[in-house]
């Protein structure tokens, strides 16, 4: 999983499925999710995996709305379809991906 920055942001979401993981370095529930996003990625060859530091891209996070993290946002071809907060499983992440595929 690449980390993006605010200007890479529009073209990587632009065309396909994106799941993009707004994070901190400091947060345990960002770290605790990062190797199950891993794992998914590995598996879902479909879906293009980012992660966007919060603090790194505060104005991605306000543009989003990004009050808690782990935030993950699923974007189909530009356009936000999904948005998963706190720290979830990979059975739910994979089902939320799938339907949007």
């Amino acid at each position: 999983m690449e980390i993006i920055n605010e200007s890479q942001f529009a073209t990587t979401i632009a065309n396909g499925v994106v799941l993009v993981d707004f994070f901190a370095n400091w947060c345990g529930p960002c770290k605790m999710l990062s190797p199950v996003l891993e794992e998914l990625a590995g598996e879902m060859e479909q879906v293009k995996f980012v992660k966007v530091d919060v603090d790194e891209s505060e104005n991605l996070a306000r543009k989003y709305g990004i009050q808690a993290i782990p935030n993950l946002i699923i974007f189909k071809d530009g356009q936000a379809v999904d948005q998963i907060t706190g720290f979830t499983g990979k059975g739910d992440i994979q089902k939320r991906l799938d339907a949007v595929l």
